[in-house]
């Protein structure tokens, strides 16, 4: 007799199929690739005094941990591959953290199963309308800002 693979779930709610494979080799990925990320780093790199010996090379897990604002116990279950949630901010931190390169990012991202956070995108030129309106208002300086404070646009006594 073959198990059923649907899985019961609350009163009411649809069965949903069971994925013998798919998380939990997701998890099991993502702590292999933390680790892997995690040693290729040297304290130096990320700031950190050289610290004396080490059994193995790279960064320690509480190096990681306190890099990117979490948990020492937290982080170390991550990269056990243990059941446990991440938030993307959380995930966007330790990639911070692991000096990972966009790709690298996306990867994690993908295996943690997150959707990884919006990057606003840079600003465009500023209106020919506006930038006449700048130009007027020489010799006094005058710019125009995004709500981050990007430098958008500026007159010629702006720019002096």
């Amino acid at each position: 007799m073959t198990a059923d693979p649907r899985i019961a779930g609350p009163r009411g709610a649809e069965p949903r199929i069971a994925d013998p494979r798919g998380a939990e080799s997701r998890r099991a990925e993502l702590a292999a690739f933390l680790r892997s990320r995690r040693e290729r780093l040297r304290p130096e790199d990320v700031g950190l005094p050289p610290g004396g010996r080490r059994r193995t090379p790279g960064l320690r897990r509480e190096e990681v941990a306190q890099l990117a604002g979490v948990g020492v116990t937290w982080y170390t279950w991550l990269e056990q591959g243990r059941r446990i949630n991440a938030s993307p901010s959380v995930l966007d931190a330790i990639a911070r953290s692991l000096r990972l390169h966009p790709d690298e990012s996306r990867h994690l991202f993908a295996l943690s199963g997150a959707a990884p956070p919006e990057r606003p995108s840079p600003p465009g030129p500023v209106d020919p309308v506006v930038q006449r309106v700048l130009d007027a208002l020489d010799p006094y300086p005058a710019h125009v800002v995004t709500p981050r404070y990007d430098l958008v646009a500026g007159n010629r006594a702006d720019r002096c």
